[in-house]
């Protein structure tokens, strides 16, 4: 027997209307390059996302076509988030931080129709440019020049009236690419359905807990899986939103000159804003909650945030396939009067899985895999499922490798869960290093390297770093033929394939690699000795390529 309720399908439309119809006069702030700050309200923005649909009507976008950006936080990039899916196309916001190399792969693949450029970015943005010139770009904040063509130029003479039309909520709003479990680029390909539900979650209470009284920075990039959700779930919750920009000189001042109650980012932008708003305690007391999410916050920071300045910290866990949110960690009622020591220990766990996420611990046998106690210690990969989770990723069929016959994903992550389900990360199955919230490929640095005539082996591996989290160190066994300028060589050849902060701090030369029992470079072994621990794997002596010869 059905239901006798309305098939009525859930799309960023209803978020727009809903947010502009009740909380029109909720501000959007940005942070312009002149270090002025832009506002104006949630109608006018209203306005100018019907405007610019009109405009990318006229540009020829329809249906299904993938739409990019290349753009910080501004209101400009919040303004195509709604425009672009709500008259059917989809958002392809371009990670800024990648390589033109990369990029070039990625728009190719995505076939991508028509690219919005950040002013702040017009320099970067031309060494892609020469590879994609087949694509055709608007910019923001610029006159127009030859071919090119003026974002505001182009709204000022559309029009204001606009109906939209989205009745399949399962089709397409967003593109987002993530490194992949080998460092490949992977599209991940989200309905509006799974946003709006993952926009629905991330508001609860015990979530990001937003309202209409709340003030949203988002520092977390929004080329990073759709800023987290955050642009749909404030305006959803009607709050107002405070964009940074490119590059903010000073998170704290912003803070305090707008009133933020909730941020959002990843751990090395708070470990570095924390003296500066120590030193502003008094100008930033409306900040109540720091989510942060990318990689492990130390106990240490959260400790600090907490008592120093008196805000909550929330660490989350997610992942681009996962829209991105997967857990949250938040201190449970029975917690409260436990030591403040072990309080810092379960909040900086990656937290419990929000409500319509599904985990769990899995190890893998002959006869598929076997699911693992949720008692704190059985470590195991980690599978998700929820209706915001992908089922494949854009353009590749689903293999064993990413997703399971019986429905879960693989997230490649090592972890353990509570009993009162706290995910604890433990180890990375996926070749990544997390450096500054950034996923950076050791497979794709180590293929590269390999490419070197006087390279036999190569092993890349992250180094805890106190500033970023982890930095990459690239470990190598180099031929006879190698002199004392092999480094600098080597460098120049990852500059030339990837974003700068990817190229390894250091390049230790070895006699041999420690290898595992199937003959693959075993990074434990490798980060037991970089990291000082006594092993009887130390004999492999690290020396310089002057030394070598």
């Amino acid at each position: 027997m059905y239901g006798l309720m309305m098939d009525y399908p859930l799309t960023l439309a209803q978020i727009l209307e809903h947010a502009c119809r009740i909380h029109a006069d909720k501000q959007v702030t940005t942070l312009l390059p002149n270090g002025t700050l832009h506002r104006y309200d949630y109608a006018t923005l209203y306005e100018r996302v019907k405007r610019l649909a009109n405009v990318l009507t006229e540009l020829g976008v329809q249906r299904g076509d993938r739409i990019a950006t290349y753009a910080s936080n501004t209101y400009q990039h919040l303004e195509l988030y709604y425009a672009i899916p709500c008259l059917g196309a989809v958002l392809h916001p371009l990670n800024v931080r990648l390589s033109p190399t990369q990029l070039t792969q990625i728009v190719r693949e995505a076939e991508d129709k028509l690219v919005f450029v950040d002013s702040a970015y017009i320099a970067q943005f031309q060494a892609l440019r020469d590879k994609i010139d087949s694509i055709s770009t608007v910019y923001f904040g610029l006159k127009s020049e030859d071919t090119d063509t003026c974002y505001e130029q182009l709204l000022s003479d559309a029009r204001s009236a606009y109906t939209w039309d989205i009745r399949d909520e399962n089709s397409a709003m967003g593109l987002c690419y993530t490194s992949g479990t080998y460092g490949e680029p992977r599209g991940v390909l989200y309905t509006h359905r799974s946003m709006f539900l993952h926009t629905l979650a991330a508001n609860q209470a015990d979530v990001f807990g937003l309202t209409e009284a709340d003030v949203v920075l988002p520092i977390v990039p929004m080329f990073h899986a759709m800023a987290w959700g955050l642009p749909y779930a404030s305006m959803f919750a009607g709050a107002d939103i405070v964009l940074p920009g490119a590059k903010p000189t000073s998170i704290a001042d912003l803070i305090a000159d707008t009133g933020v109650t909730v941020a959002a980012g990843v751990p090395t932008v708070w470990a570095a804003a924390y003296p500066e708003l120590r030193k502003r305690r008094a100008n930033i007391a409306r900040l109540r909650r720091v989510i942060v999410g990318g990689e492990a916050m130390p106990p240490a920071l959260i400790e600090a945030y907490e008592t120093e300045l008196g805000v909550e910290i929330c660490h989350a866990w997610g992942m681009t396939e996962m829209s991105p949110t997967g857990t949250l960690s938040k201190l449970r009622a029975g917690h409260q009067n436990l030591p403040d020591t072990e309080k810092w220990r379960i909040k900086a766990k990656q937290g419990q899985p929000i409500p319509g996420v599904e985990l769990r611990l899995a190890a893998e046998t002959t006869d598929g895999f076997k699911e693992l106690p949720w008692d704190g210690e059985a470590i195991g990969e980690l599978q998700a499922r929820s209706p915001w989770t992908a089922n494949r990723y854009y353009k590749i069929e689903p293999t064993p490798e990413h997703f399971t016959n019986d429905g879960w994903f693989r997230t490649g992550d090592m972890a353990t869960i509570d009993a009162e389900g706290y995910v604890q990360i433990v180890d990375r199955a996926k070749a990544l290093i997390r450096s500054g919230g950034e996923a950076i490929s050791s497979i794709a640095l180590e293929t590269t390297l390999l490419k070197h005539p006087y390279i036999q082996e190569a092993a890349v591996v992250g180094i805890p770093d106190e500033k970023w989290g982890e930095r990459p160190v690239a470990v190598v066994v180099c031929t006879e033929e190698a002199d004392e300028n092999i480094s600098a060589t080597l460098e120049k050849q990852l500059i030339s394939e990837f974003p700068k902060f990817w190229i390894p701090d250091k390049f230790i030369f070895v006699d041999e690699i420690p290898k595992t029992s199937v003959g693959k470079s075993d990074k434990r072994a490798i980060l037991m000795q970089l990291t000082g621990v006594q092993t009887a794997l130390e004999k492999s002596r690290i020396f310089s390529p002057t030394e070598k010869k």
